[in-house]
């Protein structure tokens, strides 16, 4: 990575956490000479007094943006990110963030490397996903870093879907809803409705049933390039909602269809030296804690 100087914020706004966390990088960042723009929420809620832009806007001035707050932050910003090119970094002020991993106690240096260029670039894939109602028409589009999922609106009832990969008949579920999540998006949604971890250099897709009535309807993992189809049955008497990354949502009418593929852009998501995907998991997932106590 080339040094960066133009360094645009975002932060988990309504945190008081966050917004102390913010100030700490922000005053880190002018130290050592970086030119600062926040996003135009975080320019409210902290009071800083460096110029507001709403997030679009911001991107298309900055190097990178880095995020303070916890994954769900870092998704929005990496949407925004991607169709510029633009890289991605995070400090964790929520709670999980397997995105967001410069720790507050090492703020100064994974900063430092940051802006030096030594922080490790990793490619991050993305899914598109299609709206099209039953006659045809397309009514929505947008980008998914983790997941776009299909699901019920009404609560008690189940909804019925038809899964395609490639023009090919998959199954038909009785479900809460369908997950399909990039890698990235493997240890999100997907993994509570017990769906596989996907490494992210591997190039692959996981389509995961969402309380499925039948218990033999599991999770499979697909070819990174397919196109997958989820349609809502023509004689549901309901309606269901497309959501992208649990922020942006479309309602999905009976006969309507979301066709879901692989994004051409990918995200650069930078991590500080020494970054550990392996030593993330089991942090996150608290793997290899249940031995016996220490004496």
């Amino acid at each position: 990575m080339a040094a960066l100087s133009r360094i645009g914020l975002i932060a988990k706004t309504g945190d008081p956490r966050a917004r102390e966390v913010l100030a700490r990088v922000a005053a880190a960042l002018a130290a050592r000479g970086a030119t600062l723009a926040l996003e135009a929420a975080t320019g409210a809620d902290s009071g800083l007094p460096h110029p507001a832009y709403p997030l679009d806007a911001l991107a298309a001035r900055c190097d990178l943006l880095f995020v303070v707050g916890g994954d769900g932050t870092l998704l929005a910003a990496a949407r925004a990110a991607t169709p510029l090119g633009l890289p991605v970094a995070g400090l964790n002020a929520g709670r999980l963030g397997f995105l967001t991993d410069v720790t507050p106690d090492a703020l100064d240096s994974g900063l430092a490397a940051l802006l030096e260029g030594r922080g490790r670039a990793e490619l991050r894939t993305l899914v598109t996903a299609e709206l099209e109602r039953a006659d045809g028409r397309r009514v929505a589009a947008g980008l998914a870093l983790n997941d776009a999922v299909v699901q019920k609106r009404a609560a008690g009832r189940m909804i019925e879907l038809t899964t395609r990969v490639d023009g090919a008949f998959v199954c038909t579920h009785r479900a809460d809803g369908i997950v399909v999540a990039t890698p990235t998006g493997s240890t999100a949604y997907a993994l509570s409705c017990g769906g596989p971890i996907i490494h992210p250099k591997i190039d692959a897709l996981a389509i995961v049933p969402i309380c499925p009535h039948t218990l033999s309807d599991r999770p499979i993992v697909v070819d990174g390039g397919a196109r997958i189809t989820v349609s809502l049955a023509a004689g549901f008497a309901g309606s269901a909602q497309l959501t992208l990354d649990g922020q942006v949502g479309h309602e999905i009418a009976p006969g309507d269809s979301v066709a879901i593929r692989r994004a051409e852009q990918r995200l650069t998501l930078l991590h500080p030296p020494g970054h550990d995907y392996f030593e993330v998991l089991r942090d996150k997932l608290h793997w290899g804690r249940g031995g016996a106590p220490e004496r």
